[in-house]
């Protein structure tokens, strides 16, 4: 479980969806999202042509699309054309040892998981990510103007870091 003020997030590659929902209801949770639009994915052996770690830690995090449709279709677009237009992306990935970095979306909402080997820290790891690779910089500049914070946010703040539940 991962956890941020009042969501809570099950990450699971293999999922019966109808058990999990009737655990779920005995939290009595006002609603319930499946996130499983998957629209854009790095992996580590396929982009990186190395092998993943054998066990990982998950980083999770959240933000919304801009509600004007048109600017989330051009988010999108980026992100399919991503890996042949922005490839300095993907060697941000691999420098930082990422395994996997997957985003799902529901609606305008965008779920966010960062794979990383077990016990490395993302604060470390990701700074790797735009070592001597301007482009990375430039992307994430570019996509600013498609996000903003779910409901709860603060002011300014887009992406939210959802705690692991132990």
């Amino acid at each position: 479980f991962y956890k941020w003020n009042n969501h809570l997030v099950i990450y699971t590659s293999s999922l019966k969806v109808e058990s999990l929902n009737q655990t779920l209801k005995k939290f009595k949770a006002d609603e319930i999202k499946l996130y499983d639009d998957l629209f854009y994915n790095f992996n580590r052996k396929k982009n990186c042509g190395f092998e993943p770690a054998k066990e990982w830690d998950h980083v999770i995090l959240s933000a919304n699309l801009v509600a004007d449709e048109k600017l989330q279709n051009e988010y999108l677009a980026y992100h399919k054309t991503q890996f042949e237009k922005w490839p300095e992306l993907s060697k941000g990935f691999c420098n930082a040892d990422f395994q996997q970095l997957v985003i799902f979306r529901k609606g305008r909402q965008l779920m966010l998981i960062i794979s990383i080997p077990k016990g490395a820290d993302l604060d470390k790891l990701n700074p790797k990510t735009t070592a001597n690779n301007p482009r990375v910089d430039e992307w994430n500049a570019i996509m600013k103007k498609y996000q903003e914070g779910i409901e709860g946010t603060k002011k300014d703040e887009v992406w939210v870091f959802f705690k692991q539940v132990k």
